[in-house]
């Protein structure tokens, strides 16, 4: 193992949740504003993922009074506090990029229903 790939592991985030592009996301982002700091969420779509340890950063679009914003978040960065999955999305693309051409219901992602494990009559009588 390499020096490096040591002290990068040291500095990965560990609780981070499974999310792929296509999900809708709520980031916790912490902005310092003077000597004050606060915390303002970001929700929108998860439109790429770039994988790379400790350089891995994904980008997060969202339309905002009519305006597309994305914004680019590493993934360990200490700027990003918490990461929730809002929606599982279900699409066939690893990059969303087609979206930014799209207005409206045209935009719009299927949601990715997850399956439960059904129960077994053992597991209910016990």
């Amino acid at each position: 193992m390499d020096l490096i790939d040591l002290v990068e592991r040291e500095q990965m985030k560990t609780d981070l949740p499974q999310f792929a592009p296509g999900d809708t996301v709520k980031i916790h982002v912490r902005i310092k504003e003077g000597d004050k700091e606060r915390i303002q969420i970001f929700q929108g779509v998860v439109i790429r993922k770039k994988k790379g340890q400790l350089r891995s950063s994904f980008t997060v679009r969202k339309v905002s009074y009519g305006v597309g914003v994305e914004r680019t978040f590493p993934l360990h960065s200490p700027v990003v506090g918490k990461i929730e999955v809002v929606q599982p999305g279900r699409v066939r693309r690893a990059k969303l990029y087609y979206l930014r051409g799209l207005k409206g219901k045209a935009a719009r992602i299927q949601r990715r229903t997850v399956m439960e494990k059904p129960e077994t009559p053992e597991e209910s009588q016990g």
